[in-house]
């Protein structure tokens, strides 16, 4: 699990200079080659004076050469945006370290007219670094800032870092950096009128995040002391409790928050025990039963399934082929038979539609012995599905004919809303991300109108989670997490949240949660991150069970998943503004302080457990890692 601790945070040191050892490397070479020379016989006894005379024509010519290039070198001071470029080499082994690649380049933002743009997407602004480094300008390169250093690291093809000679040309970088992500982004320049047009004028913080309300951060929260603070890629303190073979291969991980767990397959689902110190096979798999069913085939490879009817029941989601996130209706497996009893359609007014995610009615509801409904959503779609009919009956699931899923409630918008995926609270609020960015916020009561939509910042958004309260929303790109604070104070001075009512124009900054530029690298030019989460500590509502909740508790924890690592954020230290990785950091705040769990395999799924899992030695309840073969378990340890 995770690797040595990295240098790449540490302050950039010329003793290790890449240039210099090229050059004395090359200088050695002809050295040796001049020895050589002069070493070969000649024809007769002495030297004549000709060859004299040429050996010292040549050294002439070297040492002038050497002269000219000396008096013609540039300097910080007549050169245009100087820069000192470092590379990181030796990844995270023992000898990992930072080079001088170059002691003095250039840079220059330009504007690439897309001519030679393979993916289409016209002219983009490119940072350009010398002759070495060409790069479209854009999140994928995830430059981290250290502001007292004059520095920044990111990530084209290696890992680097530029040392500026002065604040001055360091905060200039940053600020038009920052303006060419923005027009490559949103398509239009990055002046202050521009900016109001893509953000609103509600949120001036994230517009200005200097100017920000940071106040709705700092919730008291009595929990913090007793979390302990995070360092980069301190991985030691995991402790790996379990690991179990999987049947089949794994898609999807279905936690319960009672006696089992289900590693959700190709064909079958395994179902496991939970313990204290995390999940173990029970050496049941239920494999799926398609006796009488007139399925497609594609339905032997669900890629999502949610619990139901206090986690007897699973509804399973399989697409409609391969590469396509959309289904045209659920299987429902019993798990305690093992059998499918029936075979739901998606249908709207006597037409089929499909869904491109499900979800429970509320973060609870899967304990619900009698729940029917639950949530569904397509690229224009929101709506709630019962297996009911109009009359509140239960439909004969025995009928020749697959029965059809009722549509109780939702809306289906005209155009342009590209919902990708959805979450609840504990009260049934849900809130929405979308293609373009967007994170919205719609009541329990009402599908048709979000009470708070979120600009989003470009990425588009392809998980999202909510805390049980609302208070706090958590949305996936490919390359970071943006944490949303939804709290804010209404002309009454009540404290709300943005499910239920509008958020006014004092609505916090977001926060970024994201990978330092040398573990961005380690984890693979194409791996992104999926699937993040906060940990599962909190009531369950009307659902309530002493013997499986408390009230009153606050999540701990986010975890997120790319290529083999899975990534595990303090939410407490996330939201403590005075924390380190937040000083001298221009724009919105952004949070490398981690810990990772490495795999030797790309990881499916990683989720917490039900806090009733922990043990009194822990912060948290146990992390289940899945891989397509093997599921592990990790305790988290209560030292910092």
């Amino acid at each position: 699990m995770g690797g040595a601790q990295s240098r790449e945070g540490l302050e950039l040191s010329d003793s290790d200079d890449y240039e210099e050892e090229e050059e004395s490397e090359k200088e050695a070479a002809e050295d040796e080659f001049h020895d050589t020379s002069e070493e070969r016989p000649t024809s007769s006894s002495s030297s004549s004076l000709d060859d004299v005379d040429a050996r010292l024509k040549a050294l002439k010519l070297k040492y002038s050469s050497n002269n000219k290039q000396q008096k013609s070198t540039p300097t910080p001071d007549n050169l245009k945006n100087p820069v000192k470029l470092y590379l990181h080499i030796g990844g995270n082994t023992p000898n990992a370290k930072w080079v001088v690649s170059d002691k003095l380049t250039h840079y220059a933002f330009v504007k690439d007219d897309g001519d030679d743009d393979q993916d289409g997407d016209g002219s983009h602004w490119e940072l350009r670094i010398g002759s070495k480094i060409r790069a479209r300008v854009s999140s994928d390169l995830q430059l981290k800032m250290f502001g007292d250093q004059r520095r920044v690291d990111f990530v084209s093809q290696g890992v680097w870092a530029l040392k500026f000679f002065k604040d001055e040309d360091y905060r200039r970088f940053v600020t038009e950096f920052q303006d060419c992500l923005f027009e490559n982004v949103h398509g239009v320049k990055a002046t202050e009128e521009n900016k109001l047009k893509v953000y609103g004028k509600d949120f001036i913080g994230w517009l200005n995040p200097e100017a920000a309300d940071d106040a709705m951060w700092e919730v008291p929260d009595e929990d913090f002391k007793s979390s302990p603070e995070f360092t980069p890629r301190k991985s030691q303190d995991l402790l790996e409790e379990f690991e179990e073979v999987a049947n089949t291969g794994i898609q999807s991980l279905a936690l319960g928050a009672l006696d089992n767990s289900f590693l959700v397959g190709t064909d079958s689902i395994q179902v496991v025990k939970n313990f204290k110190h995390g999940i173990h096979g029970k050496g049941v798999c239920v494999k799926f039963d398609h006796a009488g069913s007139k399925s497609s085939p594609s339905y032997s490879t669900p890629k999502k399934g949610i619990l139901m009817r206090g986690e007897t029941n699973m509804m399973l989601m399989s697409p409609l082929s391969e590469g396509n996130p959309h289904a045209s209706g659920l299987h429902q497996l019993d798990i305690e038979t093992g059998k499918i009893v029936t075979e739901w359609k998606f249908e709207k007014d006597g037409t089929d539609v499909s869904m491109r995610d499900i979800t429970n009615d509320t973060k609870g509801a899967q304990l619900d012995p009698s729940g029917s409904t639950f949530l569904g959503l397509d690229d224009n779609r929101l709506c709630q599905w019962d297996m009911r009919d109009r009359r509140g009956m239960v439909q004969n699931i025995a009928s020749a004919n697959s029965p059809v899923l009722h549509w109780t409630q939702g809306h289906q918008f005209s155009r342009g809303t590209n919902f990708q995926c959805f979450a609840t609270t504990g009260d049934g609020s849900i809130v929405v991300g979308s293609l373009d960015g967007k994170i919205r916020l719609y009541s329990k009561t009402s599908m048709r109108q979000a009470k708070t939509a979120f600009p989003g910042l470009g990425s588009p958004i392809t998980h999202v989670d909510v805390t049980y309260d609302g208070k706090w929303v958590l949305g996936t790109t490919d390359t970071y997490l943006i944490l949303i604070c939804t709290l804010f104070t209404d002309k009454d001075g009540r404290t709300k949240t943005g499910f239920s009512g509008r958020m006014g124009n004092k609505i916090p900054a977001p926060r970024l949660l994201k990978l330092t530029p040398l573990d961005a690298h380690m984890a693979g030019e194409n791996n992104k991150f999926h699937g993040g989460q906060f940990s599962w500590n909190v009531s369950d509502g009307k659902f309530y069970n002493p013997q499986v909740t408390e009230e009153g508790k606050q999540e701990r924890h986010i975890v997120v998943t790319v290529g083999k690592f899975s990534v595990i954020w303090n939410f407490q230290q996330v939201k403590n503004s005075a924390h380190e990785c937040y000083r001298n950091q221009q724009g919105l705040k952004s949070c490398y302080c981690y810990k990772i769990v490495l795999k030797d395999e790309s990881i499916v799924d990683s989720r917490f457990m039900h806090e009733k899992f922990a043990v009194s030695n822990s912060p948290e309840a146990p992390l289940v890692v899945a891989t397509p073969m093997k599921v592990t378990s990790f305790s988290m340890s209560g030292k910092p």
